[in-house]
């Protein structure tokens, strides 16, 4: 698929390929050198959380607690594995659909790929009724983002260890 490019499967769920740098809604800070502390940051948190992991696996931690966290630290390392390799594997995606491993090399350097995203849920797209105040007549989608599946893992742990806090951590 080329950037942009996006395949409807129902009216509320689509196909959307889109890149963004690695952080939640697109954010960026500190240009090529925010995103290489960025990635190493990830990577030394990952780390230190696959250490704890192996800690409460040890104090018996309910397994629930266990598929959280296993989750979180399974989504944060499939957009760790994005960044690191996504720009020295595949050219760029823009107007053209990439290509994996070409000769030229990739659109960028280790550390500075960027984060692919595909789901895309428009499940309420309307527009708000004339008479409302101070939104009226504009166009309205409940539920914009555009996410991949280690995002969904990584809020499905968090949703999970928020909602069972009190059971899982007694």
């Amino acid at each position: 698929m080329f950037l942009g490019q996006e395949f409807k499967v129902f009216d509320w769920f689509i196909i959307h390929f889109t890149e963004n740098n690695g952080m939640a809604f697109g954010i960026e800070f500190g240009g090529q050198i925010g995103k290489n502390l960025l990635t190493i940051f990830r990577i030394i948190v990952v780390s230190f959380g696959i250490g704890y992991v192996f800690k409460l696996t040890k104090e018996k931690l309910p397994s629930g607690a266990l598929l959280s966290l296993g989750l979180i630290i399974g989504g944060a390392i499939g957009n760790i594995i994005d960044s690191l390799f996504y720009g020295v594997i595949f050219n760029d995606s823009y107007l053209k659909i990439a290509s994996f491993m070409p000769d030229e090399g990739g659109y960028s350097r280790l550390l500075e790929g960027k984060v692919v995203d595909m789901f895309y849920f428009p499940i309420i797209n309307t527009h708000f009724p004339s008479w409302a105040p101070l939104v009226a007549d504009q166009h309205f989608i409940f539920f914009r983002p555009v996410f991949n599946i280690a995002d969904a893992g990584i809020s499905v742990g968090i949703f999970t260890l928020i909602i069972f806090y009190r059971k899982l951590f007694k």
